[in-house]
């Protein structure tokens, strides 16, 4: 059959060809790239990438869930079933070119090696966003005191400053939290820390679901070719805890510290830790930092395999940064800013120092300091007042003048453990935010209902934090007022905050269902999201929504689970009719969208 049509049709359609040809032309996939991997690649080098997809998980339902297991339960299943739809292209392109790869959930991206021309294809894929270089970035290293051998029978200065001791004499130390590290590793068995790690039972270890490793090459900025145990002692791909650095192990000794013998040196020694190495001698990248993320979001065997997000932690310890002047850039931080509100949504408290760089104002500078969702510190001296390499805001570098710190806590001259089962005094922001995550951990431990509530937790420290001043203006943000860009809210005052969350927080718990057939449906009236809750008992296969006048809306298979979510958004106002319906029953009732 033949098409007849005007002729100024015709040229109509002739010049969208055109355009849709020139808009996505052979030169279309130059425009996903980083600049700054072009050269590299045009030079003949294989180069590290991150493949970031169009697709990314709405997390937003998560804010509607109580309850920090059924948050990161919730969590989880949604961004793995977004990477499992989404990456089969991509994982194709890359196996057929017999290249490795590393695929994460946590956010929607891969990592890889390419040469230009696998670059090319990937980046040429419609389902891919964009391709971002994975560079090495070191840590800002402590400032070393002096090095303790023997125990002094105190309890350190900073534990004392910001009252966790008055907290243990509540009888609250942590008990039932879990905090998560990812450092440089960590020496498990230093005495210290042995006994709180949640992998020793008291007679053996057991490293499944406690540790993982995401080093599994040597940093390219050390130059090395070999593995040297000289200069790396623990090697790469390592199934259990083990400390290249001295720096994790350090920080994990200040959050849950005590070895019985008088070295009270950690806030929450009650708590129990689990850990990450991130870092290989003291240089991460964005691959490895997204590698322990994801695994905190859902804890692993020591073969990487069954994840359980049940086991993940209350809150995660980041004393770390990645500057830009490694290469961390504005293309690739919004990978690690969707990372941290991942977590966030799981019910996960991140903790992140805010840096060293020192006395200027918008000082803070790099990921995961400066994003929203990081709850950053700033360090402070005995005398209670800013160290002067701590890090000030407001953030310029992403042009937000968001005020950071959140809050400060003790960073200089903090004493605790390190390798060889030793101990020493470091000063950094990186003694600071362990303060603060076991503060978290004595905070939920002495309020449970806390569990998995981030904005509350977090708001709670910042109110009860001791204000504190400065003659230093920074952008909009007066010293003379609280909070400012120095010290954020102030110092922590962890008593201070339990007394106000004892005071205050009656249940922020997932409403409970009363009776065995019913369906709990939350929040009613809706917004843009509604989540159903049943029993346990009942087995329902799918869920369907249906307008008042009959017509189906929306279907999905919920076999085998006790939670949907249903999206409300672009429906107008009203009331509207679930069904729920397996094994030859059915069950309906209404919902309201406000």
């Amino acid at each position: 059959m033949r098409l007849l049509y005007p002729l100024w049709t015709a040229i109509l359609i002739g010049v969208a060809v055109l355009l849709s040809a020139s808009s996505t032309g052979p030169e279309t996939w130059r425009h996903k790239m980083d600049p700054s991997l072009l050269p590299h690649l045009e030079q003949g080098e294989k180069v590290e990438i991150l493949i970031v997809l169009h697709e990314q998980a709405d997390l937003s339902p998560a804010s509607y869930i109580r309850g920090k297991a059924a948050k990161g339960a919730w969590v989880f299943e949604r961004v793995s079933a977004v990477a499992s739809r989404t990456q089969g292209p991509v994982r194709t392109i890359l196996s057929q070119h017999q290249t490795p790869f590393k695929a994460f959930a946590v956010v929607n991206a891969i990592y890889t090696r390419a040469d230009l021309a696998l670059a090319r294809e990937l980046a040429s894929h419609p389902a891919v966003r964009s391709l971002q270089p994975n560079p090495w970035s070191e840590m800002q290293q402590p400032l070393p005191d002096r090095a303790y051998n023997g125990g002094r029978n105190l309890i350190e200065w900073g534990i004392e400053r910001i009252n966790a001791d008055d907290v243990w004499a509540q009888g609250f130390t942590g008990q039932g939290v879990v905090i998560g590290g990812q450092d440089t590793g960590y020496e498990w068995n230093h005495p210290a820390i042995q006994n709180q790690y949640r992998g020793w039972d008291g007679t053996e270890a057991n490293h499944n679901y406690h540790w993982h490793d995401a080093i599994h090459a040597i940093s390219p900025l050390h130059g090395d070719t070999t593995l040297n145990p000289a200069s790396n002692p623990c090697g790469l791909n390592i199934n259990a805890p083990c400390d290249d650095n001295n720096h994790g192990t350090h920080t994990m000794g200040t959050m849950v510290g005590d070895d019985g013998q008088g070295n009270q040196i950690g806030v929450a020694p009650g708590a129990r830790w689990i850990g990450v190495r991130n870092m290989e001698r003291g240089w991460g990248s964005p691959a490895t930092y997204i590698e322990g993320f994801e695994w905190f979001l859902a804890p692993t065997n020591e073969l990487g395999e069954s994840p359980q997000p049940a086991l993940a932690p209350h809150v995660i310890n980041n004393s770390w940064g990645c500057p830009p002047v490694e290469g961390c850039n504005e293309g690739n931080w919004e990978l690690m800013n969707q990372v941290v509100n991942t977590l966030r949504a799981a019910g996960i408290v991140v903790v992140v120092s805010a840096g060293n760089s020192g006395s200027s104002c918008g000082s803070i500078r790099d990921p995961a300091a400066i994003f929203e969702g990081s709850f950053s510190i700033g360090a402070t001296r005995p005398n209670d007042t800013i160290a002067g390499f701590s890090s000030r805001g407001p953030v310029l570098v992403d042009g937000s003048l968001r005020l950071k710190p959140d809050v400060s806590a003790p960073g200089v001259s903090v004493r605790s453990c390190i390798r060889n089962g030793e101990y020493a005094s470091f000063s950094g922001t990186s003694m600071a935010g362990p303060h603060v995550a076991g503060a978290v951990a004595l905070l939920i431990s002495a309020v449970p209902q806390l569990a998995g509530e981030v904005d509350s937790i977090e708001a709670i420290l910042e109110r009860s934090a001791v204000p504190k001043f400065t003659d230093q203006d920074c952008g909009d943000y007066p010293g003379q007022q609280s909070p400012n860009a120095v010290y954020g809210h102030g110092r922590i005052d962890v008593l201070a905050a339990v007394l106000e969350a004892q005071r205050t927080i009656t249940s922020t718990q997932e409403p409970q269902l009363t009776d065995e057939a019913a369906v709990l449906v939350y929040p009613n009236p809706a917004a843009d999201w509604v989540l159903l809750r049943w029993a346990e008992n009942q087995h329902w296969e799918k869920i369907e929504l249906y307008s008042l006048d009959g017509k189906c809306l929306q279907t999905r298979q919920v076999q085998g689970k006790n939670l949907c979510d249903l999206s409300l958004q672009g429906l107008p106002a009203g009331v509207y009719v679930y069904k729920l319906s397996g094994s030859g029953k059915v069950l309906s009732g209404k919902l309201t969208k406000a």
